[in-house]
């Protein structure tokens, strides 16, 4: 974001959905222009993986997702040979004569080749933005294969050789804590913690999501939700589950909390999300928390 200042890039990141506090736009300046990974920490549902979605609309680039997973390998990151093809190459190859050898280069050259998120993102004329979603959910291994490809933006193909950045994406590293990172990586990227949202800036992300929402439901959703995050829950509701909340509040056409006791507690399946905490929240618990919010 060359030439921007920090008030410029929370009204460009606002007019692209996201609601950005001033350390977090100041966070996103510097991954401009350092161009080095940012690492965003966090409980599921806080809106990490919408930065980077935000990044890709203010920027206008393409977003490549990798969603780690546990026994996540470089295979599925980085790239595989489409043996099908190569095998009907091989065939077709056999009655022409031609050598092991040029058999060899014809079926392992690029057009048999399969890119992934990784290998993708570094062979963009134009740099995209990576997104490594829940980097925490991958072991280590895959971290330090990770670590390498960033500390170069290079990847080598044993077949091909190595295959250098055409230009470098901007890199968005999500973690949920589930395990601890190593310090090799932390070191590497910048780093933002993202938080539950404040009541005031809940309340502005609600609405501007949902413009047609009233003043008085996006009030009382937010304080109902801040509410609910005190109460001793398995799973805390994030700013998803809000969303979905006053989306079904308006399909039920509830135009205020108070309206229907019943109809409010049929909706809490949007915010509750847990057997354990569908049992917590009883009708009682409910309505006490409809009158903080309608206070």
């Amino acid at each position: 974001m060359p030439g921007l200042n920090l008030s410029d890039v929370q009204q460009r990141l606002a007019e692209a959905g996201y609601i950005a506090d001033r350390q977090l736009a100041a966070t996103l300046l510097l991954l401009t222009e350092l161009q080095r990974p940012l690492l965003l920490e966090g409980d599921a549902g806080v809106g990490k993986t919408e930065v980077a979605k935000a990044i890709a609309r203010v920027f206008g680039r393409p977003l490549i997702r990798l969603q780690c997973y546990e026994g996540l390998d470089a295979n599925a990151a980085v790239y595989e040979w489409n043996y099908q093809h190569q095998l009907l190459a091989i065939k077709i190859e056999e009655s022409e004569g031609h050598s092991v050898s040029e058999k060899e280069r014809h079926i392992f050259s690029e057009r048999f080749l399969l890119k992934r998120p990784l290998l993708q993102a570094i062979t963009m004329s134009d740099p995209p933005v990576l997104l490594v979603d829940e980097i925490d959910r991958a072991d280590e291994e895959f971290e330090a294969y990770l670590l390498e490809v960033l500390s170069d933006f290079q990847i080598s193909i044993p077949e091909l050789g190595t295959i250098r950045a055409t230009s470098t994406p901007y890199v968005v590293l999500t973690s949920n804590g589930t395990r601890e990172l190593s310090d090799a990586l932390r070191r590497r990227c910048l780093y933002h913690y993202v938080d539950y949202p404040s009541l005031e800036k809940e309340l502005r992300i609600v609405k501007t999501r949902l413009p047609e929402i009233s003043e008085r439901l996006a009030g009382q959703v937010v304080e109902f939700v801040h509410e609910l995050r005190k109460q001793d829950l398995r799973k805390r509701p994030g700013i998803a589950e809000t969303l979905d909340w006053a989306t079904a509040l308006l399909r039920l056409e509830i135009k205020s909390l108070d309206q229907d006791s019943a109809s409010i507690m049929d909706s809490l399946v949007c915010l509750l999300k847990t057997k354990e905490d569908q049992e917590a929240v009883t009708l009682e618990v409910s309505d006490r928390l409809v009158s903080r919010a309608s206070g």
